[in-house]
């Protein structure tokens, strides 16, 4: 077994055993009402990890993400830059789905917190995009999607950060869809190049967040 294939199999099986860990989660009230958790899936291949918001009903049905008409829209735009989603690890700021798909409670994000740090920790990716503005919340709480998508960002700790819409929106704005094309134009080539340093977000006073760093 060649180095890579040994290092492939060990974070697969460091994947799989907290995907169990997760499963069994009862940090918050979600676990009574969802199905199951929602772990995530995925590799560190490409280097992209992706963030949305919670999962939905068939997210909660089938125990994966992002596998509702949201996801197909995702997995139309990973191929329009030519990924799959073996290659990126997709994930959710909530692991259990929110009774009648409303928005998680900031005390069901902070339950998730360790979650998130242990996937971040695990793959170490060298991007974070960041699926609509819960998502985006986590890194950068004062800003407003509308004004930072599209553009690479760095959290105080030095991980860069990339906030897009989440591909829901379009669904219900079909206006989106055309910044989410573009938005995955900008990220492609911001793989394909050798990634500048990240401008750090202005100093605000809500940005003073521990999260990440170091």
């Amino acid at each position: 077994m060649t180095a890579t294939h040994n290092h492939e199999r060990m974070e697969h099986d460091a994947l799989t055993a907290l995907a169990a860990e997760i499963r069994a989660c009862t940090a918050c009230p979600l676990h009574r009402s969802a199905r199951q958790a929602v772990p995530g899936e995925g590799s560190a291949e490409s280097g992209i990890f992706f963030l949305g918001e919670a999962p939905g009903y068939n997210e909660d049905q089938q125990g994966r993400p992002f596998v509702g008409a949201a996801g197909q829209l995702l997995d139309e735009l990973l191929a329009g830059i030519g990924l799959d989603r073996g290659k990126v690890f997709i994930t959710n700021v909530v692991r259990h789905r929110p009774p009648e798909n409303r928005d998680p409670l900031p005390e069901e994000i902070a339950a998730c917190d360790v979650w998130l740090r242990r996937h971040l920790e695990l793959l170490r990716p060298r991007v974070v995009v960041t699926l609509g503005r819960h998502a985006m919340y986590k890194f950068f709480p004062a800003e407003s999607i509308s004004r930072v998508h599209g553009r690479i960002r760095a959290t105080p700790g030095g991980l860069a950060v990339f906030p897009i819409f989440h591909p829901a929106a379009a669904l219900h704005q079909p206006a989106l869809r055309s910044a989410l094309v573009a938005d995955f134009a900008a990220l492609a080539l911001f793989l394909a190049a050798e990634p500048p340093k990240p401008a750090p977000p202005e100093p605000r006073p809500a940005d003073q967040m521990t999260l990440f760093r170091d």
